[in-house]
């Protein structure tokens, strides 16, 4: 069983460029043994377990200590490899859009 979770984090009170802080979280999360896809809105990260989806909240926050706002968290289904689930949804809606 897996558990999949979509979220955004990024610091509030350092202007419009972020990346520099943004590249922290990413870096951590591709480190993970867990399956992750970066999104313009976020980025969606599959874990074994509710526990270690968690762990990468505290981890992220860990990085960006007080500076940090989590702009959405939602939807935690749990199933078996949900992120090659939605992977092929979106190259097939992908597929129609290029039609």
């Amino acid at each position: 069983m897996s558990v999949v979770m979509e979220f955004a984090i990024f610091p509030l009170d350092k202007g419009e460029h972020v990346s520099q802080y943004v590249r922290k979280v990413i870096e951590m999360i591709d480190a993970l043994p867990c399956n992750s896809q970066l999104t313009p809105m976020g980025t969606i990260v599959e874990c074994d377990t509710m526990d270690e989806c968690l762990r990468v909240i505290s981890k992220a926050n860990v990085l960006l200590g007080s500076i940090w706002q989590l702009a959405k968290s939602r939807n935690l289904p749990t199933g078996t490899d949900r992120i090659s689930a939605f992977s092929k949804l979106l190259a097939g809606a992908r597929g129609h859009l290029k039609s």
